[in-house]
């Protein structure tokens, strides 16, 4: 079957019985009592032919791996005999098709060495429910006559901690109960040094909602949170799955929980009689929430992949409620467990079209994290254009790697490649200014992805790749010469400009070293011929470039480099001596213009700006500057342009180059597509990057256009509004949303 999703995790059920009477067990003590008609444990029948349903499965999908966790009931209670079956039977039916991740869920009772030497034989991972100190333990976890059962399971854990049984210890699992004291809760499960804590909340559906102290709607938020601070005071000593879940998520990455997120599951549930179910908390809603219809004797897991019930829980953000997918926090609560929505009487009657019945918690909770850790995970490239600027070259650096990677083989590459971690190792600041050029950045791009389509150039890569390394070392002023080859009578040596060594239609090799006055041509083993800043040999076409100020670093005005051409318009032609000087004066003019009007707006417009490139034509409607595609530093601006036109080139141009090299190497958003909101400047509603895109933008726009009495009218209010849109974003991680703040900041200026 095509279009489903695979399982890559099945539940279990070794035995379906408990020796504890915990009173907020799913299994026992919730709507659905099925467990009272099946075995109590699994027939060797079942497990074997389970096993041949995986391996299966796992076969016609493909999958490298699968998990299978052994639960119940009390999986213990099956005995070692029967869980060593289990093992041999899965172990052997996966041999050969994919990797096997045994794991067992257990109470601890019956932990001990006869079961750990079975489980270290197998790599059988243990996790242990515990509800932290003895007295939040006691609370539910007691046997039927009223008995702890605290010391028992410190005994399994400290057990499970020794030596040779560590290596098995998975985690701590806690169901969370407001009553109990948090700290102490936290504190007792640290103390047994677990490798992962899960935090649980009790399963509960709006027919049986938890109990709440005081019918305070947020009672578990503020819970998790009084958790959160402790184990941020205690310096996160241990990893807590439900709150590195939402830090990841606030960050842009994915949900590592099926409580949280909108991942889609991939978990199916074996009983002891072989019948296939939904995951096992549905148990909690009605009698029957779980079942499929399906048993492993007579049907394939695909079957139960396509179950109405199993499609639904694929959906993502199109499977959660319409008032959870307006809601700003979706991305990181996912709507919650879909057990938790549950509603017999909802709006759209009885099902788990709701909101989770612990919706306020969840929120609270997701916007406690967020506030209490935004300025530590907001990305610092935002704040710091040198952070950005250094994140930019380890870009770089990093795809020039994976271009390595494809091109090692050949002789030209090896030897220009060589030459480059030579030159590193000598002078890595000459190496940063001409690995930090940005069309160093488009070429390796289109090499990649000329090396995936299988048209890459190789020679002509060995040649660039040379030519990178030359310019590093004539700048470093390094030893020995570096050698070069030229096509068509011509090298370009990036930063520093164009040396013609040939006639044209001519091809060749050539050493180029420095020399006190520049750099020198060297062949036969003589110099012949010398170029560069003093030189002045017609051979030689340097790099012109342009002073912003007095204060500010020399942009180069690339009108050489082969790569430049990534702009949505052409780029002009070498520009003559005089027309290079009439730019300049524009430049000169434009720059001053901005600084005049928009001084914080020109001062971080130059940040980060290295190069500029002349573009045919003259400016747009909207006069505005481009970025060109992933050349960070590099700006485009139509050469014919006047210099208000430039001044505005100038300006929006440097913004959309900064928000695309953050972009690059910080998450803004997440999901981008998934929602569309409306936009001020558009007639249809537009995904939350175009949005952020104008925005941050039109800010700078309006900022000129007061200041040069041309503004728009209404122009503020539109950015007010489009930025109340991106306040309620859901795609937004922190960083974007601090952006967003950054933004509103802005436009408050302007507006004063």
């Amino acid at each position: 079957m095509t279009g489903l999703i695979a399982f890559r995790e099945i539940v279990l059920k070794v035995h379906s019985r408990c020796d504890l009477a915990c009173d907020h067990c799913y299994v026992y003590e919730h709507a659905d009592q099925s467990w009272r008609a099946r075995p109590k444990v699994i027939s060797p029948g079942v497990i074997s032919r389970t096993a041949s349903r995986l391996a299966e499965h796992a076969r016609d999908h493909a999958l490298p791996s699968v998990t299978v966790i052994l639960h119940g009931g009390e999986p213990l209670l099956a005995g070692p005999d029967r869980l060593r079956l289990v093992c041999e039977e899965f172990t052997r039916a996966l041999a050969g098709t994919a990797a096997l991740d045994l794991r067992i869920h257990t109470n601890g009772l019956q932990l001990g060495p006869r079961y750990l030497d079975l489980f270290a034989e197998y790599g059988v991972r243990v996790g242990v429910s515990l509800d932290g100190d003895r007295a939040a333990n006691d609370r539910h976890r007691r046997f039927a006559d009223g008995r702890s059962s605290h010391p028992l399971v410190l005994r399994a854990v400290g057990l499970l901690r020794s030596e040779p049984y560590r290596h098995l210890y998975q985690g701590l699992l806690c169901t969370v109960d407001v009553a109990n004291d948090p700290v102490a809760v936290l504190d007792a499960l640290v103390a047994l040094e677990p490798p992962r804590v899960d935090f649980l909340l009790p399963h509960a559906t709006w027919q049986t909602p938890p109990p709440r102290p005081g019918g305070a709607p947020d009672a578990y938020a503020r819970w998790l949170l009084r958790v959160f601070d402790r184990w941020e005071a205690l310096g996160r000593p241990v990893p807590v799955r439900l709150f590195e879940s939402l830090l990841s998520t606030l960050r842009g990455g994915p949900s590592l929980t099926e409580s949280l997120g909108l991942a889609p599951t991939d978990l199916v549930v074996v009983e002891t009689d072989g019948t296939l179910e939904q995951v096992d908390s549905l148990k909690s809603a009605f009698e029957g929430a779980a079942a499929t219809g399906f048993n492993v004797f007579d049907h394939p897991f695909d079957l139960v992949a396509a179950h109405p019930g199993v499609r639904a829980r694929q959906l993502g953000l199109a499977g959660v409620s319409g008032t959870c997918r307006r809601c700003p926090v979706v991305r990181s609560c996912g709507g919650g467990l879909y057990t938790h929505r549950y509603r017999e009487d909802g709006p759209a009657g009885a099902g788990f079209d709701n909101p989770s019945v612990y919706c306020s918690d969840l929120r609270e909770l997701v916007e406690g994290v967020e506030g209490r850790t935004a300025g530590r995970e907001t990305a610092p490239e935002l704040a710091d254009p040198a952070e950005l600027a250094r994140s930019q070259e380890e870009l770089t650096r990093a795809l020039l790697a994976r271009l390595h990677g494809e091109l090692a083989a050949g002789p030209e590459w090896a030897r220009a490649w060589e030459l480059l971690t030579g030159v590193e190792e000598a002078d890595a600041t000459a190496l940063d200014a001409v690995l930090g050029h940005p069309f160093t950045r488009t070429w390796v791009l289109e090499a990649l992805d000329a090396a995936r389509e299988g048209r890459l150039d190789a020679p002509g890569a060995a040649r660039r790749l040379a030519a990178l390394a030359a310019a590093a070392v004539l700048r470093g002023g390094l030893e020995p010469p570096a050698e070069v080859a030229y096509r068509d009578g011509e090298v370009y040596l990036p930063t520093l400009g164009l040396l013609r060594l040939g006639e044209p239609g001519t091809e060749g090799r050539a050493a180029l070293h420095a020399t006190g006055e520049g750099y020198a041509v060297v062949r036969a083993g003589r110099t012949e011929h010398r170029f560069g800043p003093a030189a002045g040999d017609a051979r030689w076409l340097p790099v012109r470039t342009w002073q912003p100020g007095p204060q500010q670093p020399p942009v180069a005005l690339e009108d050489l480099d082969p790569y430049r051409n990534c702009f949505a318009r052409p780029p002009r032609l070498r520009l003559g001596a005089g027309e290079a000087d009439a730019w300049r004066r524009r430049l000169d003019a434009a720059w001053a213009l901005l600084h005049r009007t928009v001084p914080e707006f020109a001062r971080a417009a130059a940040a980060g700006l290295s190069t500029l490139t002349p573009l045919a034509g003259g400016p747009r409607a909207q006069g505005w500057g481009e970025a060109g595609r992933h050349g960070p530093g590099a700006l485009g601006v139509p050469y014919a342009a006047g210099v208000r036109e430039t001044a505005l080139a100038l300006l929006t141009g440097r913004r959309r180059a900064r928000l695309r090299a953050l972009t690059e190497v910080a998450d803004l958003y997440a999901l981008d597509g998934a929602w569309q909101h409306p936009s001020p400047w558009r007639t249809r509603p537009v995904p939350v990057s175009r949005l952020l895109a104008d925005v941050h933008e039109r800010v700078a726009v309006e900022a000129y256009r007061r200041a040069t009495t041309t503004q728009e009218p209404g122009g503020a209010d539109r950015i007010h509004r489009a930025l109340d849109h991106l306040s309620e974003a859901a795609e937004l991680t922190v960083t974007g949303k601090r952006l967003v703040e950054e933004l509103r900041w802005e436009l408050k200026m302007v507006d004063a």
